[in-house]
Formats: C-alpha cells, structure tokens, sequence
C-alpha cells in the first residue's frame, strides 16, 4: 500500500512538472538573404573592398592621418572598451554552468530558555553525563559548501552562446567604426585639398581681376570707358577677394574635423595641394553582392545579432521547464573550538537536490520569453535591412562614379573654353569692340567654372572613397 501511494505522489509530481514545462506558442520568422546575382551584368568576382586601406589610399599623408586616427580616435577607442564588457560578458555566462564552490566559517552564540522543551530536554549533556550542557551554547563551524545546476535543456549553454555572438558582434561594430572612420578621414582629406585648390583659384583671378581694372583705369584716362565701367571691375575684385576669407574659414574648419577625428586639437594638417589636380580616380571592382555578406561589418554584426536573439528565445524557453539544482556540503563544528578537530564526531556533511518548475503565475516568464521572440524578430527585419541598404549604397556609388566621370569631361572642356573666352573678351573690350560687361561676365562665369570642376573631382575622390567603404573596405 506506501509502494503505491509513493507511487502515486511520483506520478501527480512528473504531472505537474510536465504541465509546468509547457510554453505557450509563438509565430518565428526566418531571414531571407538572398541578393541579385549581380551589380548590373558583369560577374566578376574581383572585389575592391578586400584591399587593404594602406593599398588602396596611394597618398602618404592620408595614411600617416588614418594610422593616427586608428590610434587616437575617442569613439573607436569607446567601442574597444564595449568589446571588453562583451568578453566580460561570456565569462559571467560561462561561470553560471560551472559548480560554485566556497569556503565558510563563522561562530554563534545560543542561550534558550529553560523552561521551554529544548531547553528542558538539553539540561542534562549527553556528552559528559551529570553535567549541564554549557550555556549559552557557542557554536563554530568551519567548511566548504558547493553548488550547481545542471543544464538539463542547455539554458545555461545557450546563455553563453549568446554571450559569444553578441561578443563577436562589437568585434564586427568596432570594425564598422573603423570603415566609418577611414572613410570620413579620407573624404575631409579631398575636401581639403579642394579647398586648397579653390583658394589657389581665387588668388589667381584677384591677379588677372586687378590687372583687368588697372586697364580700364587708363581707358577711362583716354576716354575709352566710364567711371561705371571702372567701379564694376573694382566691385568685380572686390567680391573675388571675400570669396578668400570664406574658404580660409572652410579651411579651418575642415582642418579641425580632421584633427578631431585623429583625437588631437587644432593644428595645421600637413597635405600637398598640388596633387589635386592630378588625381584619377582609380578602377574600382565592386565584385557580386554576395559578398558584401562576407565584406561588410555592419552585415555581419546583424547576423550575429540575429544568431544571438535566437539563442535568447532557447534560453527564455528552457525557463519554463524544470530545473534541477544541487547543493553540498562538507565541515567540521562543535560548541567548543577543541572539540573541533575531534573527527569523525565533529564532521558534518549535506547532499541535496531540488527539481523545480514554475506552475501558476508565470506572467514574468511569459513576458520575457515574449519579448526575447518580439527581439529575434527585430534582428531578422534588421539583418534584411542590413543587406538591402548595403546593395542600394554599392549601386548609387557606382552610378555615381560612372555618372561624374562624364560629368568631368564635360566641365573641362567648359573650362577650357571659358578660360579662352576671358582672353577674346579682354582683347576685344581693349578694341573696343565688346562691352565692359560682356568682361565681367566671362569672368565670373569662367571662375565658376573653374570652382565647379574642382567640386566635381571632389565628388569624384568622394565617390571613390564610399564606394570602397559600401563594399566593406577599410577596416582590415
């Protein structure tokens, strides 16, 4: 008859475990990561984005800014720091599924009351019979406990993977920093050097403008032109010379973006302006965009995100199924301190084991698992994301580097012929046969011409510096 009634306490409690271990259903969703075959109809596997920035930027002192930058940088600097948290991370997960094991001592005092059964029933010591037993009674005790919870559903395991995931997603997030960071040193670098060439410019027009007026000056002189003619071309130079402190202003602050992403405060930034004019935009492959899911950080960190919140949903599941912990314990104690070395008398020792479930009142659980599911479906939309917004940034690069190239053979020629219509302009106007106006606007239109193509070879190097970094380049 106790056989069956264990038995039947048994069976109640594996029915009520059981009914514990259910978790209530939810709706996942699986990542789609399919990419078009190809940018547009070429197939060639030959991608730019492998090369190594040292290769791929040609310009010594750009180099010398971004090895600084990778050194000095605060954000990226902040981001290895994360890194570390993230590794910390995996060593607390990774600890939770280990045995913990402690040592202890202490010492007690108990005085009970007479009167009471304890204090009754211990009034006569059994220890040395006819003698009372000392009170208050001491206690001291001295030992090593350990504990542990086995990973029946693999929660604990899966808490660590996750560390790990999440861990190598700052690794990819500090070099998506440094792509970032790459590619905005190198930009301010081409902006700089078209500052550099537009002041270049400026200057020269303020020569050929003064020249312009000091011939109208003496055509006035011989009757040949009008104090209104005269005024024009010295407001005419006037303008010309304002346009210098607007781009000495754009200098300095160029300069300064780019010391503050080295981590240093204002100072001249060391650069040769006179190879501006010879850039040529390199051969860029962008290769197939299958690849960007190898190339690009930030592709690869959305998908160890996503690999992490899935691990998340397991380790929220396995919260609803039993666990089972045990707890041990080994030591010596004794009422009196030289009574603690007299073993096996004083040894004290435990074994215990618990399996619990959470039966009623599981909304805590619920919610967790609930929100861990809502964030592994996050990750899947931002992985796709991710992706799509990777492919977009690799196809309007290369339209743009295709499109400005186009663009700046056309601006020089504009330019050249602008710059020859200034000189038909001047020996006309000395001949008296074009306007004082007509002067004047071939000058301007000639100056910005000359600003014009220097923007769009800044557009160019541009161009060529985010397409290397759309297609993951600069961070290894």
């Amino acid at each position: 008859m106790k056989r069956i009634n264990k038995l039947k306490y048994a069976g109640t409690a594996c029915v009520l475990l059981a009914l514990a271990s259910c978790a209530p259903a939810i709706v996942q969703k699986n990542e789609n990561v399919s990419v078009p075959a190809s940018y547009a109809t070429s197939t060639d596997t030959i991608n730019s984005g492998k090369v190594k920035w040292k290769d791929f930027f040609s310009d010594p002192h750009l180099n010398s800014l971004i090895d600084l930058a990778l050194v000095n940088n605060q954000e990226l600097n902040i981001t290895l720091q994360e890194i570390q948290i993230a590794k910390n991370e995996i060593r607390a997960r990774k600890g939770e599924y280990l045995p913990f094991v402690g040592l202890q001592a202490g010492a007690g005092l108990d005085k009970v009351s007479r009167y009471t059964s304890k204090g009754a029933s211990e009034a006569i010591s059994e220890i040395t019979p006819g003698k009372e037993i000392p009170e208050p009674l001491q206690d001291y005790k001295v030992g090593a406990y350990a504990t542990w919870e086995a990973d029946i559903w693999g929660k604990l395991h899966n808490a660590k993977k996750s560390a790990v995931k999440k861990y190598l997603s700052t690794v990819e997030g500090k070099n998506f920093v440094v792509t970032n960071l790459v590619a905005e040193i190198a930009n301010s670098y081409y902006e700089l050097l078209a500052l550099d060439s537009q002041l270049d410019i400026v200057n020269k027009n303020i020569g050929i403008q003064t020249n312009a007026l000091e011939i109208v000056k003496l055509e006035k002189q011989s009757a040949r032109a009008t104090e209104l003619a005269v005024q024009r071309f010295e407001a005419q130079v006037l303008n010309t010379k304002s346009l210098q402190y607007n781009i000495l202003q754009s200098i300095t602050e160029t300069e300064n973006k780019i010391n503050f992403l080295v981590g240093r405060y204002p100072q001249h930034v060391d650069r040769d302006s006179k190879v501006f004019e010879t850039l040529v935009p390199q051969t860029v492959y962008a290769g197939i965009p299958s690849q960007l899911l190898e190339n690009r950080p930030d592709v690869k960190q959305a998908e160890l995100d996503l690999a992490a919140a899935k691990l998340d949903v397991k380790v929220a599941k396995a919260r609803f199924y039993p666990s089972l912990g045990i707890a041990a314990g080994v030591g010596l104690q004794a009422f009196n301190p030289s009574y603690l070395l007299k073993t096996p008398q004083s040894l004290v020792y435990s074994l215990a084991g618990d399996l619990v479930a959470p039966l009623v009142n599981r909304n805590a659980i619920k919610a967790t698992y609930y929100n861990a599911n809502a964030k592994q479906i996050q990750a899947v939309y931002n992985y796709e994301r991710t992706i799509l917004n990777a492919y977009i940034e690799v196809a309007n690069q290369m339209a743009k580097v295709s499109n400005l190239e186009k663009s700046y053979g056309l601006k020089s020629k504009e330019v050249d012929a602008l710059n020859l219509s200034v000189d038909i302009s001047n020996n006309l106007f000395r001949s008296a046969r074009a306007d004082y106006m007509e002067v004047l606007l071939t000058q301007r239109d000639a100056l910005e011409s000359k600003f014009e193509l220097i923007e769009t070879k800044k557009q160019q190097m541009n161009a060529l510096v985010n397409i290397y970094h759309a297609l993951g380049g600069g961070w290894n």
